[in-house]
This record gives structure tokens, C-alpha cells and sequence, in this order.
């Protein structure tokens, strides 16, 4: 069998690794207001999404939000029926995001709506395959974006290690009520440091 991924719907072993959608232009994405990077990003995801369905024409049109949080960039979120991103990374990793994030999302959204993508792992062969060869990306799987303002966990402690470990409100007010966390690496009791600066 060959190692390209083969479906009936979605024959990639051909296709040539290229950038298809093009390069984002970083000094034009620099200069939008938050309303009209929203607006780019969606036409982005539907060039994305049309270029897919010229593999699988069946492919539903995802719906897209702005509400996802943490440190997590993007989301295909098959029960709500669309791709999720996270506005504040958005804001800050604007051309990473044109040109990583939204095809990595709708990779997954087009291989979850393959006969067989329910048993597909979600960062295996068919997912790395449509990244390259349909995209013409490589398929890096996290993202390296500075999360420190996009956290729901800004508070800080340290350890003998010097180690910064983040706690969530809840679990810094656990450790200010006596709860004690110790470090993986030397053991040692976390204390609390700062809390983060949301600005």
C-alpha cells in the first residue's frame, strides 16, 4: 500500500506540495482593525474551504467564531458544526495565523467529513497528508505563539528550579487556602510570584 493517503473522495497522491493559498501580505494584515482582520480571516477559511472542496465537493461550509480561549489558536469544533479561533492570538500573530492556522483547522475539518475520519487520529497520516499535499504546508502540529495575554492562567509561581509555573484563578485561590503544589522537576513547595498583567 502506498504511504500517500489514498480515499475514494480525496486522491492526493499527485497533487503537488505548493503554497496554495498564497502568502498572507503581513504589513497590509498589520494595519486592520480588529472588525476587519475578523472579516480577512474569514475570507481566508472560505478560499480554504473551496480549495478542499475541489477534492470533496460534498464538504459542509464550516460556520467560524472568535471565541475560543487559552492557549490554544484554532479548533474544528465538529458539534457546533465550525472552526474556532482564538481573537486575542489572532490579534497578535496576524500573517501565522492567515497562513498556518486557518488551514491547519480546515485540514481537520476535512478530514473529520471523510467516510472514515471518525477513526482518523487527529494529527495522523490523513491530516499531515492534506496539510502538504493540498495545502503545501508542513505539518506542524502546536504552534509557538507568546499565550502570556491569551492565558486563563495568569498567576505565577516559582520553584527552587527558578521554573515560572502558571495557576488558574481557581487553583492559585486553592494555594492561597492552604493547598500546597510542588514542582515536577526539583520538588519544591510553588510560592506564589506576580499575577500577570491581562495588558
Amino acid at each position: 500500500m502506498s504511504s500517500a493517503f489514498y480515499h475514494p473522495m480525496i486522491d492526493l497522491r499527485s497533487s503537488p506540495v505548493s503554497p496554495a493559498l498564497g502568502e498572507s501580505d503581513a504589513q497590509a494584515l498589520e494595519a486592520l482593525d480588529e472588525s476587519s482582520l475578523e472579516s480577512r480571516l474569514l475570507q481566508r477559511a472560505d478560499a480554504a474551504w473551496r480549495l478542499a472542496c475541489e477534492v470533496h465537493p460534498a464538504l459542509p461550509r464550516p460556520r467560524i467564531w472568535f471565541d475560543l480561549r487559552g492557549r490554544s489558536a484554532g479548533q474544528a469544533h465538529y458539534q457546533r458544526g465550525g472552526l474556532r479561533f482564538n481573537r486575542t492570538l489572532l490579534l497578535e500573530n496576524r500573517q501565522a495565523f492567515m497562513d498556518e492556522i486557518v488551514p491547519h483547522e480546515m485540514a481537520h475539518w476535512l478530514v473529520f467529513h471523510l467516510e472514515e475520519g471518525l477513526n482518523a487520529r487527529p494529527h495522523g497520516r490523513e491530516w499531515q497528508t492534506v496539510m502538504r499535499k493540498l495545502y503545501g504546508l508542513q505539518p506542524v502540529v502546536t504552534h509557538r505563539f507568546d499565550i502570556a495575554r491569551a492565558s486563563p492562567s495568569p498567576y505565577l509561581y516559582r520553584c527552587r528550579c527558578e521554573t515560572l509555573h502558571r495557576f488558574t484563578g481557581r487553583r492559585h485561590s486553592q494555594a492561597s487556602r492552604g493547598t500546597r503544589y510542588r514542582c515536577r522537576h526539583c520538588r519544591a513547595t510553588l510560592t506564589f510570584a506576580y499575577r500577570e498583567s491581562p495588558a
